[in-house]
């Protein structure tokens, strides 16, 4: 098949791509490879993608016409839009360019899906969505009505776009509720990556609200699993749905949320830990309170994951945390 993923020079991205031509499909990748980390980390990750089945186009999601044009010329089966301006703090600072990333970049995307007959959409939301809710683990079936950034607002509007298309359109759409994906290759801005960089430079790290944090840390391989499993998976319309007694994560449209989480939180301390293991060094904490936008704790109820792809994330933090390392140690020849 043909599939366009957005966001192909980035971490997730790029990951996706990969398995999709592995498997023998077609992969048009899109990215605007804008500064917001390094650039060369993403042109790296093209290089790799380079094949007689990828072609990439550097188009930006909020340019309506190019947009456009490119659905109209490559006519997709399925499209991963995985393409987001990404990070909670970064949203405090620059707040316009998330409403033209992740709200007019989403539309284009579900206006090209719409117009040019696209079997299926899966998009990239976020475990920010979850915001002050504090039953754990988090769950599709509760409201996610709270936010506590500009980011995790992006997403949730993303995921009630995407149902407005799938009820008035009849376009299959799958949301994908992440939950801190770390691993090789992975983003610049992200805690791992930083902490690793300032370990091997012998600079502290900063540790917010001192440490009394914990995350569902879940390996990028278990992301791209999920992924590759969930686009064969068209969600189906529910003719018994209602607002009353179903779930949120689905409708009667054919419309699907799911978490794709590892299911146990780890304390950040214990992952900084695993850090240091990895690295054979102890990192000098900076300790720090709690920055505006974050949430105290992530865990994923991923039931329906499992109940619909038969698959469950597995990878242990610890082993992930090396996996890191060593590709961080080779790439950058540390």
């Amino acid at each position: 098949m043909k599939f366009l993923v957005t966001g192909a020079a980035g971490f997730i991205g790029f990951h996706v791509a990969e398995r999709l031509l592995k498997a023998g499909h077609h992969v048009v990748g899109i990215d605007n490879l804008n500064d917001y980390y390094d650039v060369s980390l993403k042109q790296a990750r093209l290089d790799l993608l380079q094949s007689s089945a990828f072609s990439f186009h550097k188009i930006d999601l909020a340019d309506r016409e190019a947009m456009a044009t490119l659905f109209a010329d490559e006519k997709f089966d399925r499209v991963i839009h995985l393409a987001a301006q990404a990070g909670v703090r970064y949203s405090l600072e620059n707040p316009h360019v998330y409403a033209e990333a992740n709200l007019m970049g989403h539309l284009n995307v579900l206006e090209g899906c719409r117009h040019n007959k696209v079997q299926h959409l899966l998009y990239a939301s976020s475990s920010s969505v979850y915001g002050l809710n504090r039953k754990m683990p988090f769950s599709t079936d509760d409201s996610v009505d709270h936010p506590v950034s500009l980011y995790a607002a992006t997403k949730k509007a993303n995921e009630l776009m995407s149902h407005t298309y799938s009820h008035l359109y009849g376009l299959p759409t799958t949301g994908l509720r992440f939950f801190t994906v770390y691993g090789p290759w992975g983003r610049p801005d992200m805690a791992l990556f930083k902490f690793t960089k300032a370990m091997l430079e012998g600079k502290p790290i900063d540790v917010y609200n001192h440490g009394k944090m914990k995350r569902d840390f879940t390996y990028i391989d278990d992301i791209a699993e999920a992924i590759i499993r969930l686009q064969d998976i068209l969600p189906q319309p529910n003719p018994n749905w209602s607002v009353e007694t179903g779930s949120p994560a689905e409708s009667s449209a054919p419309y699907h949320i799911y978490n794709v989480g590892n299911s146990s939180p780890v304390e950040l301390m214990d992952y900084i830990t695993a850090l240091e293991e990895a690295l054979g060094t102890q990192a000098k904490k900076n300790m720090m309170p709690l920055q505006p936008g974050d949430v105290l704790e992530t865990s994923a109820d991923t039931q329906p994951l499992f109940e619909a792809t038969g698959f469950k994330p597995q990878m242990t933090v610890k082993e992930g945390v090396k996996n890191f390392v060593d590709w961080y140690r080779d790439f950058y020849k540390v």
